[in-house]
């Protein structure tokens, strides 16, 4: 009997697409800005020497740099190349022995039980088929190991901020929105039965010394890839609407000065433990 032709993914257009937004801009700029939260949720995972760690979504290393700190032997993956290039020289830069690969959140290449600690943080949460990557982390995660996610919640800042882009540029109707990772009940729902889960909600200050709403709104433009597409899909009148209710919602969550903008956003941090054999 002939074997059947595999079937094309339907989403890889879409990831495509996704990559290259991801990859336009300079994400290294906004990762500075998130640096402290990074290495609070990776204080918290209580990594030791020697453990096996994936960073999936590691962009340009926030989270693989701290964990490599404690000793633990790390892997980074990514969909976009630029970042993983970021990720490498700051690793050299440190001495620190991280392997950073290209991959997609859905479909890691890596093999079953492979790690001690699955890890993600803003970054499997944008990958368009959620059921995908939670089997991946399960199959990938050694029994008993653990998985931690931090996921924006969707009143958050930046939930909020999302939505603004959707109303402007609405998403692909086939793509749940990635702040559902952010909603305790439907986190409950993907992990399922058997994982013992502790969920807590934290918080993360973006710091802009100098900086206007104005000013921030313009420097996401520039440096945040999503954005940036976002704005270069619009016409002049579209991206000036846009740019108005982003600055709005800067300004409304300042808890700063008028020249120095602080605001919090929040995030779900999920530890899910599996079963042990």
């Amino acid at each position: 009997m002939t074997e059947a032709a595999p079937q094309p993914d339907p989403f890889a257009e879409l990831k495509q697409r996704m990559k290259a937004s991801w990859m336009a801009g300079d994400f290294g700029q906004i990762a500075r800005r998130l640096a402290n939260g990074a290495e609070d949720f990776i204080a918290r995972l209580n990594l030791q020497p020697g453990m096996n760690v994936l960073d999936v979504g590691c962009g340009t290393g926030n989270q693989s740099l701290p964990a490599a700190r404690t000793g633990a032997t790390v892997t980074g993956v990514d969909i976009s190349t630029n970042l993983l290039e970021q990720a490498r020289q700051r690793a050299a830069q440190e001495n620190l022995k991280i392997q950073f690969d290209e991959g997609d959140a859905e479909q890691l290449p890596y093999a079953d039980a492979q790690f001690d600690v699955v890890l993600s943080m803003f970054g499997a949460m944008f990958a368009p088929r959620p059921e995908r990557v939670i089997g991946e982390f399960k199959r990938v995660c050694r029994p008993g190991g653990l998985i931690a996610m931090a996921n924006w919640t969707p009143d958050s800042f930046v939930g909020k901020s999302f939505q603004v882009s959707a109303r402007h540029v609405p998403p692909p109707p086939s793509v749940q929105p990635p702040v559902l990772w952010g909603n305790e009940e439907v986190v409950r729902q993907r992990f399922g039965p058997g994982v013992q889960l502790e969920l807590n909600k934290r918080l993360v200050l973006f710091d802009m010394p100098d900086t206007t709403p104005e000013n921030a709104v313009d420097f996401f433009r520039e440096y945040f890839g999503p954005t940036k597409i976002a704005f270069a899909r619009l016409d002049v009148a579209g991206q000036l609407r846009m740019r108005d209710d982003l600055i709005a919602l800067w300004a409304a969550h300042n808890i700063g000065d008028a020249h120095h903008l602080k605001v919090h956003a929040e995030y779900l941090e999920i530890h899910a433990r599996l079963p042990a054999m």
